[in-house]
């Protein structure tokens, strides 16, 4: 599978998708979004069997400049143009942010408007301490896209995420950390070793259970106590019958041990 301007590998049921437009700070070009739509579907389709984790990253010391700048700014281009063409990156973005399994972002340098929000729209987002996020939009008198209105007041609360879209301005890695935008930060050498740990560790998950548990809190802040009820029970109906839960619940019965235990995995016991 040939792509223009990303890379894509599927490893150890690990599948990582690389920003690769170095020259540009791996801005999203047209063809990006293409080549990013065009391994979402193979994510998608293989999610639980061949991939148990996704993981998003960025190419040369960067994550992701966001928009081509160069671009815009055109007397030709109308606003019934542009909205069209975010509807369509919205279709992309909220793939991402919601397809059932785990999906883990490495920032390594700036991740500024389209491509912050496109780094925090996974579920864990990690970054090395030359991480540097920016809601830039105001820079340039635009507002927030690529879901940045959704993602940013559920990760720091409203008046945090009116202070960073206001401001525009850069928050560092360990800031990121402190505000609750990110995860964690991971050491600059072995950056992408600790994050493949991570996502690793999910290998031993049922994938099913993982992708029904996203799928219902990505909803949460939007649904009424009964409606998540009535979900987590059709929820729960479906995890009780797979092979995992029945494979899972015999151990118990013959006093083995967990396959998935994080704790155990977190300190790279074998179990």
């Amino acid at each position: 599978m040939d792509f223009t301007h990303i890379k894509f590998d599927i490893s150890d049921e690990i599948a990582t998708i690389t920003l690769f437009r170095p020259d540009a700070r791996n801005a999203l070009s047209p063809e990006m979004r293409d080549d990013l739509r065009t391994a979402l579907k193979v994510v998608k389709e293989q999610a639980g069997e061949e991939i148990k984790a996704l993981i998003l990253t960025g190419a040369g010391g960067a994550f992701c400049a966001g928009g081509d700048i160069k671009s815009m700014g055109s007397d030709e281009r109308t606003s019934l143009m542009t909205r069209k063409g975010l509807r369509s990156d919205h279709d992309l973005i909220y793939d991402l942010a919601n397809v059932e399994l785990p999906v883990i972002s490495l920032v390594d340098g700036p991740a500024a408007g389209a491509g912050c929000n496109l780094a925090l729209a996974a579920d864990f987002v990690f970054a090395t301490p030359k991480g540097l996020f920016m809601q830039a939009f105001g820079r340039i008198g635009a507002v927030p896209d690529w879901s940045g209105f959704y993602i940013l007041p559920r990760l720091v609360g409203l008046q945090r995420a009116k202070e960073l879209v206001f401001s525009a301005r850069k928050v560092g890695a360990e800031e990121a950390k402190e505000i609750g935008l990110i995860l964690d930060v991971v050491s600059q050498e072995n950056a992408m070793d600790e994050v493949r740990e991570f996502a690793g560790r999910f290998r031993h998950a049922s994938t099913a259970a993982i992708g029904m548990s996203k799928n219902i809190l990505n909803q949460s802040h939007n649904l009424d106590h009964r409606t998540l009820l009535e979900l987590e029970a059709d929820a729960q109906g479906m995890a009780l019958v797979t092979p995992y839960h029945k494979a899972a619940v015999q151990r118990f019965k013959d006093k083995e041990p967990s396959i998935f235990d994080w704790e155990k995995l977190s300190a790279g016991k074998k179990i």
